[in-house]
């Protein structure tokens, strides 16, 4: 492999790009109906998994606007949050795309409640990736409550049973 975090978001490009196909067209009801979870619909699943990326990506871009992220309206619409997230996607694989192997200790500031805190770039990344997979986990339980078949997102990494959709994120 030739470099595991461009792969990792790949993967995570992939796997987003999937989860929002299966539910693409739900109403705005259905999307915001009370589910099992964490969160209490696929609306807040998905809006958190887009505003968390939004946070994370500034800081290892050194955008400057930290916890402001938050200061949005959540996105109601589903064809919307899919763009959105497929647009914070990209600017994941491109980062990852450009990454130099010295870059992966440099500090990135990230700003919480208690304060600023500086953590390194690897770091932010491996949280990052297991963030997403953690709440697509539970969007995908939330999928199935609404009566729909959840994808597979877990056919990604292996020639074997790796699907078809996920041929096109490779390089």
């Amino acid at each position: 492999m030739r470099d595991p975090l461009l792969t990792m978001a790949l993967n995570n490009a992939w796997a987003n790009a999937t989860l929002h196909g299966a539910i693409s067209g739900l109403s705005e009801k259905v999307f915001a109906a009370r589910r099992p979870g964490f969160f209490p619909s696929l609306k807040d699943t998905l809006n958190h998994i887009h505003e968390v990326d939004l946070f994370y990506m500034d800081a290892l871009e050194e955008g400057g606007k930290g916890r402001t992220v938050y200061d949005r309206e959540e996105i109601r619409d589903v064809a919307l949050l899919t763009r959105s997230q497929a647009d914070i996607d990209l600017r994941l694989v491109n980062f990852c795309r450009g990454l130099k192997p010295d870059v992966l200790d440099a500090p990135r500031v990230t700003e919480r409640p208690e304060g600023m805190m500086s953590e390194t770039v690897g770091a932010l990344l491996l949280h990052l990736f297991q963030h997403q997979i953690h709440h697509r986990g539970q969007a995908h339980t939330q999928v199935l409550d609404a009566g729909i078949a959840p994808p597979q997102l877990d056919d990604f990494h292996l020639e074997y049973g790796r699907v078809p959709s996920a041929q096109a994120y490779f390089w």
